[in-house]
């Protein structure tokens, strides 16, 4: 029987054919030839804007209708990010308040995460390694990158991407062709780009994850609801080969969404990726535990990632995939491990988006009555559920038992006591039975005989018992 969810490692490719992997969220191309076709597109659109900007804009001190449009739009994302969760925290003292009076600097030292001092920490003992001119350039480089950044916080995430995409290829080059890193070993600048981008982006992290300018949020919460109303979907339904009876199954599985929940609380884009990598591992162990040790294929990983990431709802999903998207290394998701697994992710929410009575192989009247809670799977209690979840329906299951064992004693002694009361009433009747049967009869009291003493009517005792006079005055009985 063929599996309903397959996906060739083919349709995971750049659609140009460049042999990397692509992605969704680049309308299926690799990193590298979206920026080409985003150039492209990016370089059309200033000509186009180039060339309505030499039209008149007004027309008899009219404001033309493009320019009312932009306002619109400008007073959409400044009351959008007014009104954001995001936006609530941020929010900076007023001029009249307390913290007016602390200085520029204990204000920047004091907004450095603890994550930030343990990674700049690192970063330093490593440019220890390298020569002096090679760790003062690259500081340089660095220090100006997170500068930029923080100095436009109102540019578009866009740009933002495109500057930090831009640093990553400059950085390649120089460390590969300048001279003060002659003799530096391929290893060495591999570890170097992986420092430089995990201290980048632990710096930045607050200024550039789901910016309150972009619908990342409303994107975040619409894929949380869904997710949540596909409660009631079982392993059954989408063909995921889990063995979530068996205790060491559950175990495994419960690491894996612990994996890619613990996505969310990481802030470099490689740390973020490698809990991705560590739930796809957790689940390729997991399907092997329930195939009695014998290998999972690729048509049975994409089905289990389904049912994790629908039991987990990993908490801002699409924030966490778009960060990734925009600020990770290319060379990350183009190829290898890490990048395989995450377009499979990327498949796997655009599935959850358009998931529906179809693609679960039920009815659309079934599929609406599951989803409105009318219905339950009949296997819901025996199917995945979290440890919480476990013993509670443990400890109901134990309630349960003690209460029929309980109406059961109550019923025996019920009976008991119906029994006894028959009994009762039995014997009452049996004793009247007997003495109607046979009456009652008072015999006088017996008193006790004197064989001495003189008896007036001895003539009336039998001949034996007759006293006999063998003497005078003596008397034989």
């Amino acid at each position: 029987m063929s599996k309903k969810f397959h996906i060739d490692e083919a349709e995971l490719l750049c659609k140009n054919g460049c042999g990397f992997y692509g992605n969704p969220a680049w309308q299926g191309f690799c990193s590298k030839c979206w920026r080409d076709v985003y150039q492209q597109a990016k370089q059309a659109q200033l000509q186009l804007d180039t060339q309505q900007k030499i039209r008149p804009r007004t027309l008899h001190g009219a404001e033309a209708p493009s320019f009312s449009k932009f306002e619109v739009k400008k007073k959409q994302h400044v009351g959008k990010r007014s009104q954001t969760v995001k936006s609530i925290f941020r929010r900076t003292p007023g001029k009249d308040s307390p913290g007016e009076s602390v200085t520029k600097k204990e204000t920047a030292a004091r907004r450095i995460s603890a994550e930030s001092q343990q990674v700049g920490g690192d970063f330093a003992e490593f440019l220890k390694m390298l020569s002096k001119p090679a760790a003062l350039d690259v500081s340089k480089h660095v220090r100006a990158l997170v500068e930029r950044i923080q100095n436009n916080g109102e540019a578009p995430v866009d740009d933002q991407s495109e500057i930090i995409q831009d640093f990553y290829q400059i950085m390649i080059d120089r460390l590969q062709a300048h001279h003060v890193y002659r003799g530096v070993s391929q290893g060495t600048i591999d570890k170097l780009m992986d420092f430089m981008e995990k201290y980048v982006m632990t710096r930045l992290y607050r200024a550039i994850f789901c910016p309150v300018l972009t619908d990342d949020e409303e994107m975040d919460l619409a894929i949380q609801k869904r997710i949540r109303g596909f409660h009631w979907v079982s392993v059954q339904h989408l063909e995921a080969d889990f063995a979530v009876q068996d205790p060491v199954v559950r175990a495994i599985v419960d690491s894996a969404i612990t994996d890619i929940i613990e996505m969310d609380s990481k802030r470099a884009p490689q740390d973020k990726l490698a809990c991705i990598v560590n739930c796809s591992n957790h689940i390729f162990e997991a399907l092997k535990a329930s195939k009695h040790d014998e290998p999972a294929s690729a048509d049975d990983f994409l089905p289990a990632l389904i049912y994790i990431v629908l039991k987990a709802n990993p908490p801002r999903l699409q924030s966490n995939i778009k960060y990734i998207t925009r600020f990770a290394n290319p060379s990350r998701l183009m190829s290898g491990e890490a990048g395989y697994y995450f377009t499979n992710l990327c498949c796997v929410v655009a599935f959850i988006e358009k998931m529906n009575a179809v693609s679960l192989n039920m009815s659309q009247e079934e599929f609406d009555r599951y989803m409105s809670g009318e219905l339950t799977p009949p296997d819901q209690h025996d199917g995945y559920m979290c440890e919480g979840l476990r013993l509670m329906y443990q400890n109901l299951n134990t309630l349960a038992d003690l209460r029929q064992r309980h109406e059961k004693v109550m019923a025996e002694a019920m009976q008991l006591q119906q029994e006894m009361v028959e009994f009762k009433d039995s014997f009452k009747q049996k004793i009247q039975d007997v003495l109607a049967r046979t009456p009652l009869t008072i015999k006088p009291r017996k008193t006790k005989a004197d064989i001495d003493a003189e008896i007036a009517d001895q003539d009336l005792l039998p001949s034996p018992l007759q006293p006999q006079v063998v003497e005078a005055g003596m008397t034989v009985v």
